[in-house]
């Protein structure tokens, strides 16, 4: 086995070689990390775009509330289909002395209002409760309120119902029906998180592992996989010096990869591994949309472009009606398949930002 063999699997078991339904596609994928930033689309679209037959920039938000969904953090905030559900919760609460969540009177006094009005939007709470502002997770300030809505999302008492705007509205969660024995949990979502990213270098599976599960039994992600492996669930290689793993039934493919150039989003499964991305792509390639603009070498959002099974470039687009801009680690590819292959991706992205 040689890097052609993990770039030849990390496509095909990443990307589909035909488009189907939405449902279809959420039902494989089971989670879709999310991310705010529209340059040109937000992340969970451009990771949908290729996955999903016809797909229009907004479509999962807008079919949001009729699809069986939450939006919930796995190994990063995202949607996940409700089967992952009791496997993500009930969560260890730090302050919590048995590890439920922490009640007070105000915890009890949010509940109640939303059990009253059955949806609510942040802002009803504030008119309700009144406005005070708090530090938030990424050192700005939000309403107290906002912030506590959030944090009873993220144990499970609450779930978003949809969003207005772009704002997430919140309803009661469900009730689970049983608590599932902790080990299993955790060695499911193990095994969810490397089929997300198969076949992923075992170093930074372990560290995405360890994130998902360090607050349901205290066992950590490298004794979670070490399990994984021992049971035979993951397999594993070494290629020059670097181990990757991926789940066992993943059969490797023996297809070549399509003649296709596809941009994809800087949260792609595809391209997510950075530490894999480099090793098996050559080149090391770095989200920059937080690093200060005289210091950027690709652009705010440059998305990586796949040309069969070699990410050979980006591509950078600000929105609707923009222009696309590529560019190449070391040149174009030669002849008219890459050249029509590259204009019908342009093509595709402009249908996909345009009116439905």
């Amino acid at each position: 086995m040689s890097l052609a063999w993990l770039r030849s699997n990390a496509v095909a078991w990443s990307l589909p070689r035909s488009t189907g339904s939405l449902a279809g596609a959420l039902a494989e994928l089971e989670f879709v990390q999310a991310d705010p930033i529209r340059a040109p689309a937000r992340a969970q679209d451009l990771i949908l775009r290729h996955r999903v037959r016809g797909y229009r920039a907004g479509d999962l938000e807008r079919r949001y509330p009729e699809l069986d969904l939450d939006e919930d953090f796995v190994y990063a905030y995202g949607y996940i289909v409700n089967r992952l559900r009791p496997y993500l919760h009930p969560r260890h609460h730090p302050r919590g002395g048995d590890g439920g969540f922490p009640h007070d009177t105000h915890t009890a006094e949010v509940l109640d209002f939303v059990r009253e009005r059955a949806v609510v939007h942040p802002r009803d709470l504030q008119a309700h409760f009144g406005h005070r502002g708090v530090v938030n997770a990424w050192g700005g300030t939000s309403s107290a309120t906002t912030v506590l809505l959030e944090e009873l999302h993220r144990y499970g008492l609450l779930r978003v119902a949809d969003r207005v705007s772009g704002i997430r509205r919140y309803e009661l969660a469900p009730r689970l029906e049983e608590v599932l024995d902790p080990g299993d949990r955790r060695r499911a979502l193990a095994l969810r998180v490397a089929r997300t990213l198969a076949p992923a270098t075992e170093s930074t599976l372990t560290a995405t592992v360890n994130r998902v599960v360090r607050r349901i039994d205290g066992v950590t992600g490298s004794a979670t996989i070490r399990e994984l492996l021992a049971d035979g669930r993951l397999s594993a290689i070494t290629v020059d010096g670097v181990r990757y793993l991926w789940p066992s039934d993943l059969a490797p493919t023996d297809s070549a990869p399509p003649a296709r150039v596809r941009f994809l989003a800087p949260f792609d499964p595809l391209v997510w591994d950075r530490k894999r991305f480099g090793l098996i792509w050559g080149w090391d390639y770095r989200f920059e949309a937080y690093t200060p603009v005289a210091k950027r070498i690709r652009g705010y959002y440059a998305m990586p472009m796949l040309w069969r099974d070699r990410v050979i470039g980006w591509a950078n687009c600000a929105g609707p009606g923009s222009e696309v801009e590529v560019g190449f680690v070391d040149g174009a590819p030669k002849g008219r398949a890459f050249a029509t292959a590259l204009d019908a991706e342009i093509g595709r992205l402009r249908t996909f930002l345009g009116p439905g």
